[in-house]
């Protein structure tokens, strides 16, 4: 029979291609999520009944180990990039990555792999960072030849950062930002399911730092999508106090609501985590430690940005009629 793998969070952004990589490896996969009738994309990633979505608290120690049964491997892709009610970054990304090393020790799963972030840091002024580096520490004293891997910010067709920005180009002559000289190092999100695949695949241990071929701030960045999304904007570096009024402001809108309107803006904790670098370390174990040659951004983004153009999918075309001869 072939191998199981058990990934948490597998519908998610990055879940879903290190589910389909697994599964075109011929493994079996286990997709734990909140609600699977809202996964049940991810079956046509292999043959029937090959990838099946299923029912996962990662706060239960029983619903994280009723998933578990049977597997030969573990992913956690578990994370939020903003609290909700329900969901805090304690619960989810620290007691929850610890639950699930914990219970995976217990069971005999042979192999766990981990996605954090890169800025992890227990010291950090970020709660994000903070959790997310409680996290890895709950993880290795429980597992300590677990895989961790730490992406900076992950760029691909579903993401929350350039598809966030080329959306907001639409609306105006300015491109108003916080943190413009902030240095961050986008990696692909195939990239990322590749080297998780391969952490499973080999015997790879500890922290690994995932970036793309460049690193660069947040202005450049951002010049690049518009290169992408033939948009001529003015970017506008904001100061942070600025961020802090807006973020403070959208904050207390959750809070009043009690939830009812999540503030999926800017919070006041990703303020905190915008005034840090996002690069890899200079002595860090990278993509290429684990056998992945990074992907560049220029290959992948107009792939998936073509539809923030102003003639969205018709504008290549618009463009070569204008070479035409009359």
């Amino acid at each position: 029979m072939s191998k199981l793998v058990t990934i948490y969070g597998g519908s998610g952004f990055v879940g879903r291609y290190i589910a389909r990589r697994m599964a075109k490896a011929g493994w079996r996969v286990r997709v734990a999520v909140r609600r699977p009738n809202e996964a049940m994309f991810v079956r046509p990633y292999g043959a029937v009944g090959q990838v099946e979505p299923v029912l996962c608290n990662i706060r239960d120690d029983a619903s994280v180990a009723a998933v578990m049964h049977g597997a030969d491997a573990v992913v956690n892709c578990v994370g939020i990039l903003s609290e909700t009610k329900r969901n805090k970054f304690d619960s989810v990304q620290h007691e929850g990555a610890e639950r699930i090393a914990r219970l995976a020790k217990e069971t005999g799963v042979a192999k766990l792999v981990h996605i954090s972030a890169i800025g992890a840091d227990e010291n950090a002024a970020s709660d994000y960072s903070k959790s997310k580096a409680l996290g890895e520490q709950g993880i290795l004293a429980n597992f300590p030849e677990a895989v961790i891997l730490r992406p900076s910010v992950i760029f691909g067709n579903e993401d929350e950062f350039f598809n966030r920005f080329a959306s907001m180009s639409r609306l105006g002559p300015i491109l108003p930002i916080f943190g413009g000289n902030t240095r961050f190092q986008p990696v692909y999100v195939d990239d990322v399911a590749e080297a998780a695949e391969n952490a499973i695949l080999g015997d790879a241990t500890g922290i690994y730092e995932l970036g793309g071929p460049e690193a660069l701030t947040l202005h450049a960045a951002i010049e690049k999508m518009l290169g992408v999304v033939h948009r001529k904007r003015l970017v506008m570096n904001l100061p942070f106090f600025a961020g802090r009024i807006l973020a403070g402001i959208l904050d207390f809108v959750q809070f009043v609501s009690m939830g009812l309107i999540h503030n999926g803006v800017l919070t006041r904790d990703q303020l905190k985590s915008l005034r840090v670098d996002n690069v890899v370390s200079d002595d860090a174990k990278t993509l290429s430690d684990l056998g992945v040659t990074p992907t560049t951004m220029e290959a992948i983004m107009p792939t998936y940005l073509w539809r923030f153009r102003p003639n969205g999918q018709f504008e290549e075309l618009r463009d070569s009629a204008k070479n035409l001869k009359a």
